[in-house]
């Protein structure tokens, strides 16, 4: 098809290694791409993404509500992304909160927060409920001398495969599974997948497409992953790199967020 030929050029052009899988969803006979879908990637910021999944099983099994607050601690300031660790402890956040911040502003506070709230092994559960077979979570974030030296892994196979439970998955109720989608739809890093989408409004002046997503870099690995909702739409994509620049890799993330956009307005 032309798509998956489109997105084989721009992977076979990119600079450094590639994991990318590009799946439409709730259609059984739609596109799926796919470039080393199980090369295993050190998964960055992506890995709040099963985190956040995590977090919401907790809530539906009785754990907790997730208006609930929990107390942000001196303990757990961390630094990096997001702004907690410049706030006093004491202060009460809701769950929702914080799973909001984990999420558009990848807040490393906030995440180690609920990585102590769900638990390794509920973690590990939600990852293999959520199909990812090859993908593991190790430790948290920003934990500096490291207690745990793995890092956290993941594969594109695997993150599509999350993404498509998080849509019309079982093990979630619908509410839950609205509420995760819209908060990766407030997501406010958008150079990568999102970067080259067209900003023109609807006939309604709504956006004419969403892109619910979480990234994740660091040196030499630049990562996006989301669900892109156009036209009646679903398409999920997963997307990861490594030995390459950012410039290089936003680049590339951006073509292949408008290749999967043009596929489905076309």
């Amino acid at each position: 098809m032309e798509l998956e030929k489109r997105l084989s050029k721009i992977v076979q052009e990119a600079a450094g290694t590639w994991g990318v899988v590009v799946k439409e969803l709730a259609v059984p006979q739609g596109i799926c791409f796919e470039h080393q879908p199980d090369e295993l990637f050190i998964a960055e910021s992506v890995i709040k993404v099963p985190i956040m999944a995590a977090v919401y099983a907790a809530c539906e099994q009785g754990k907790a509500r997730i208006e609930d607050q929990l107390p942000l601690r001196k303990e757990d300031l961390v630094g990096g992304s997001g702004f907690l660790y410049a706030l006093s402890p004491g202060l009460k956040l809701s769950i929702r909160d914080l799973v909001t911040l984990m999420i558009i502003q990848s807040d490393n506070t906030a995440t180690n927060m609920l990585i102590d709230f769900v638990g390794k092994e509920l973690i590990d559960q939600t990852m293999r409920e959520l199909g990812m077979e090859r993908s593991y979570y190790s430790r948290k974030v920003m934990i500096y001398p490291q207690d745990v030296t793995a890092n956290n892994m993941i594969t594109a196979g695997d993150v599509a495969r999350m993404l498509e439970h998080i849509v019309s998955g079982s093990g979630f109720s619908r509410t839950a599974r609205t509420e995760m989608i819209a908060i990766m739809n407030k997501q406010q890093v958008l150079n990568g997948l999102p970067s080259q989408l067209p900003s023109a409004s609807n006939q309604d002046g709504l956006p004419g497409w969403e892109l619910a997503c979480k990234s994740g870099w660091d040196t030499g690995r630049q990562h996006d992953v989301g669900i892109l909702f156009v036209e009646g739409r679903q398409f999920a994509i997963a997307a990861l790199s490594q030995d390459v620049t950012p410039e290089a890799a936003l680049h590339t993330l951006g073509l292949l967020g408008r290749a999967v956009y043009d596929y489905a307005v076309a």
